[in-house]
């Protein structure tokens, strides 16, 4: 073993006593919970949107951020739910870029994964106790769930996490909703067998115990596209891949059925202005067809102070990873889907 402790072993009670929940944030995030379950488990029709910068990089820049979507949440509330994605960790297969605020707090400053964890708890802290927003997170490291899991209300499983037995195994526990994405092959059975594996009891080895889950219900489908040999993207949000996915859940007899589009990604190449057309497009496929408006609710959107992406993070409040829609365009865009939902 070449394993070298480079810290002494993390108090996960000590890192969670730094920022909890009490009073009334507490109450809010636990109605707001109740509000996505029947959402997920179609007792409320409102449409879900999961919403937010590609990675959460400064502290503050995302905070005006959110200020700034809890208003709009608060105006849109009738037909919207919208959960804030607060992205922590990012997976990198190809070279040193950013890993997410989880690896680096400071974006000019070396790598601290002990100061990392304390940030990430405090951000999602502070989106919860200062705006009201509930967030979401990427569970790319699986281990680390029990140090946020009573601050996030929804987690993703990635592309290139979906395959992975202890992801699945992981998700299986969590309480909240568990967003399940296709592999980047677009292989679709991939993804159902990880919701499969999701929705039912596991027993399995969790951080040194072994450890039974219960099963998550809510853990559902989001599309986001796929590459083909080539490295060239393949969407899968157009009316017959949404066909596709339906006849597959309703073959499965899985629970809860759910559909997340992903409007970035291997969806729009991530050219990021394309993440208006899916969600037009979208819209108007749930209007044509009345099964795929019982089961496509929610749309994931990249979104963030200004337009783009930047490679060092010199404008407050733009993206050092995926580009993303700037403020302005997000507002425009969810106005739209409120008052197209109205219609």
């Amino acid at each position: 073993m070449t394993f070298k402790a480079t810290s002494e072993k993390i108090d996960i009670d000590k890192v969670r006593g730094l920022a909890r929940l009490e009073g009334k944030a507490l109450e809010l995030k636990e109605k707001r919970d109740r509000e996505l379950e029947a959402i997920i488990r179609c007792k409320d029709n409102r449409v879900l949107l999961v919403m937010g910068p590609c990675s959460s990089d400064n502290e503050e820049a995302v905070l005006e951020y959110a200020r700034r979507l809890a208003q709009l949440q608060e105006e849109v509330k009738e037909r919207i739910f919208i959960v804030m994605r607060v992205y922590t960790a990012k997976p990198r297969t190809n070279g040193d870029g950013y890993k997410g605020l989880i690896h680096q707090p400071e974006t000019d400053e070396a790598p601290s994964l002990i100061n990392g964890i304390n940030a990430v708890r405090r951000l999602h802290y502070r989106v919860i106790k200062e705006t009201g927003l509930t967030t979401a997170d990427e569970m790319l490291y699986p281990e680390n769930l029990p140090l946020v899991e009573d601050l996030v209300s929804y987690i993703a499983v990635g592309a290139r996490s979906v395959e992975n037995q202890q992801h699945r195994f992981v998700a299986s526990g969590f309480s909240a909703p568990a967003g399940m994405k296709n592999p980047t092959s677009g292989n679709l059975n991939v993804m159902f067998n990880g919701i499969y594996a999701a929705q039912n009891k596991q027993s399995f080895l969790f951080n040194n115990q072994e450890v039974e889950t219960n099963g998550n219900p809510l853990a559902h489908v989001i599309l986001r596209g796929a590459l083909n040999e080539y490295g060239r993207n393949i969407p899968n949000y157009y009316y017959d891949n949404l066909l596709e996915t339906i006849e597959l859940y309703e073959k499965m007899g899985l629970e809860n059925p759910f559909i997340v589009i992903d409007t970035n990604h291997d969806n729009s190449g991530k050219q990021y202005l394309e993440q208006v057309r899916i969600v037009r497009q979208t819209l108007i496929n749930r209007d044509w067809n009345e099964k795929i408006k019982q089961y496509v609710r929610g749309f994931m959107i990249e979104s963030y102070l200004e337009d783009g992406r930047q490679d060092e993070p010199e404008i407050f409040g733009k993206s050092i990873t995926d580009p993303c829609l700037g403020w302005n365009k997000t507002e425009q865009l969810v106005r739209e889907i409120y008052d197209t939902l109205g219609k």
